[in-house]
């Protein structure tokens, strides 16, 4: 007799995913990167998929549909891809060299310094501090070989 109750974990095929034809989604994809990407709306703390959903004139379903078809992650984790990206080049410009983790938080569109450092921990597998210091120790190695 089995100590544990363990049932195989059925998987379980989103139905709203099929509702969007592929030329459509072809089509949802491109605004959605327009309006995310370009008019870099991921900075925007506020700017959730429904606010997205609205820009778009369609529902959330057919919006997490798309970006879990087309882009293979969720809404969440969509845009903040796109804040690690910009935080990673924050962090590694001198120009900004200064600014606090809270800052450069609330540049890129985090609500807080602890969702910035979990997601950030999640894409670079290091803290944002860490890939600071990973990163202007190899600018300036790199700086001093040119200047031998």
């Amino acid at each position: 007799m089995a100590k544990y109750n363990i049932k195989e974990k059925k998987v379980k095929d989103a139905t709203y995913m099929t509702l969007v034809n592929p030329t459509l989604m072809d089509e949802m994809k491109e605004k959605i990167l327009n309006i995310i990407v370009m008019q870099k709306k991921y900075k925007d703390k506020d700017y959730s998929a429904k606010k997205l959903a609205e820009d778009l004139g369609t529902n959330t379903r057919y919006v997490s549909a798309v970006v879990n078809v087309r882009f293979h992650t969720n809404y969440s984790s969509f845009v903040n891809k796109f804040r690690i990206e910009e935080a990673m080049t924050i962090l590694t410009d001198k120009r900004y060299r200064g600014l606090k983790m809270e800052e450069v938080s609330d540049m890129v569109g985090f609500s807080n310094r602890q969702s910035f450092y979990a997601s950030f921990y999640k894409f670079m597998k290091m803290t944002p501090r860490e890939y600071r210091i990973k990163h202007s120790v190899k600018k300036t190695k790199s700086k001093e070989k040119k200047n031998e």
